[in-house]
């Protein structure tokens, strides 16, 4: 990747530049930059969300410039932090297409796109990717223990810029099992009161009685 002035240069070329200067927001975006501009470097809340997550978005492109993006999912940390510049992972076997291994092997640029919606956070990362394939030793470090899938290869992912966005207009989603966590917790908790309203009926009618 080219050399920037400013990290977010990795986004904000001067296209994208002149576009927020003529539409008034350069000016924030520019007082950003001097002050240090989006991290480069993975810090501890950012991989704390990165072990958070049981999906990601992984955007290539081809030669020719084609985009695309694919979905990888696993439990919550599949997605692993290797140091403060790298995030691996298994690469699954699916439908064999191979795109994403085709599009880094002619352009290594790539980007990771995080969402969180339960916390309505999203996190954007930029950066570079290549397949590792025919290392075990790796692999096996980044297989999910107990995870029912076939790993095939690695995905690594070298950090260049990173950018953590506002929550405006992500709605509020909760993943089936938390919700079924919630719920199960819910019905003990009714069993208990009911519980306790029939104990202290009993001694009602005991007292009644008497």
């Amino acid at each position: 990747m080219n050399a920037h002035t400013f990290t977010s240069d990795v986004a904000f070329t001067p296209t994208v530049k002149a576009i927020q200067t003529r539409k008034g927001s350069r000016k924030g975006y520019a007082s950003a930059e001097e002050r240090g501009g989006w991290r480069a470097h993975i810090t501890p809340d950012l991989a704390d969300f990165i072990a958070a997550q049981t999906s990601v978005f992984l955007s290539t492109a081809n030669g020719e410039g084609q985009p695309y993006i694919q979905h990888r999912g696993g439990p919550a940390g599949f997605l692993k932090v290797l140091d403060e510049k790298t995030i691996g992972f298994a690469d699954f076997s699916g439908n064999r297409q191979f795109i994403t291994q085709g599009n880094l092997a002619d352009n290594n640029q790539a980007f990771l796109f995080l969402i969180d919606y339960a916390h309505r956070q999203r996190v954007k990362i930029w950066g570079t990717a290549r397949v590792v394939e025919d290392d075990a030793e790796l692999l096996a470090k980044l297989m999910p223990q107990d995870y029912k899938a076939r790993p095939e290869q690695v995905i690594l992912f070298m950090v260049s810029a990173w950018d953590a966005n506002c929550p405006q207009h992500i709605p509020q989603r909760f993943e089936a099992a938390d919700v079924a966590a919630a719920l199960a917790e819910r019905d003990k908790r009714i069993e208990r009161l009911e519980q306790e309203i029939a104990r202290l009926r009993g001694a009602s009618d005991g007292v009644a009685k008497g």
